[in-house]
């Protein structure tokens, strides 16, 4: 039997990607998103591609419950592997922005992937076995003017993502952490981040997961795909916050 693997934000863009990676892997799939209609569509496809299975779930990770309902759905099958992808991004002066959106947002890329990353991981450790992948972003390494509370939560996504992998170091589940630099998907024009400086620097999102994948199986505890994109999270890690947080306002163009 083929082990599962659930993955939020599974429906487009990296997750849909991912997703494509695990089942040619002959992984069975637990796709998490809110829109019913595009995991549908998502998942025939997927098992038309590759004679899968597919289940799909809808569900608003901005919810409180979302995670806990998660878990009591497929709490029956054993799920080798948590990607926690979903998240998303807004571009705009921080005092313009609506404070529900801003909170929304970080429910959604931080309180959501904790409390998944706690519910699964438990039942991983009382196995010895199991994978963590938490999708976090090269914005996690320096500090966005005009994008500070996504950027922010991707420096959690990485801080705690890390931490935890040497918690678990000898409990026989690894946890890695994606960062992907630009990459093409939908996600720049839903936050309103089109830019034709970084457009055409973008990696495929394929390729991405494609890293991803190779990299979590490796156990390997920080992902980044790209040589350019290595090298300018090393050369962020390096220069002072003041210093990026002035390159990345320019990049966003004020």
């Amino acid at each position: 039997m083929n082990d599962w693997v659930l993955i939020t934000g599974g429906s487009y863009g990296i997750g849909y990607e991912l997703a494509r990676v695990f089942a040619a892997h002959r992984f069975n799939l637990i796709l998490v998103a809110r829109n019913e209609a595009r995991l549908k569509q998502a998942a025939d496809s997927l098992r038309a591609a590759h004679q899968v299975e597919v289940r799909i779930l809808a569900k608003d990770l901005s919810s409180p419950s979302a995670p806990q309902d998660i878990f009591d759905a497929v709490r029956d099958t054993p799920i080798a592997v948590l990607v926690n992808n979903a998240g998303f991004g807004w571009r705009g002066a921080f005092v313009e922005d609506d404070l529900p959106h801003s909170l929304e947002m970080m429910h959604v890329n931080m309180d959501a992937l904790v409390a998944l990353t706690r519910l699964f991981a438990a039942p991983m450790v009382a196995r010895r076995s199991g994978r963590i992948l938490n999708v976090a972003s090269t914005a996690a390494f320096q500090p966005g003017p005009f994008t500070n509370v996504y950027f922010a939560t991707k420096a959690f996504v990485v801080s705690f993502s890390v931490a935890l992998a040497e918690e678990l170091a000898d409990s026989g589940v690894t946890v890695s952490t994606l960062c992907p630099g630009s990459t093409r998907t939908e996600f720049f024009e839903r936050a309103g981040m089109k830019n034709s400086r970084r457009d055409s620097l973008m990696m495929d999102a394929g390729k991405v997961a494609e890293i991803g994948y190779r990299g979590l199986m490796k156990g390997k505890r920080v992902i980044i795909p790209g040589l350019l994109n290595r090298a300018a999270a090393t050369l962020a890690r390096w220069m002072p916050p003041t210093f990026t947080a002035g390159v990345v306002r320019k990049v966003n163009g004020r």
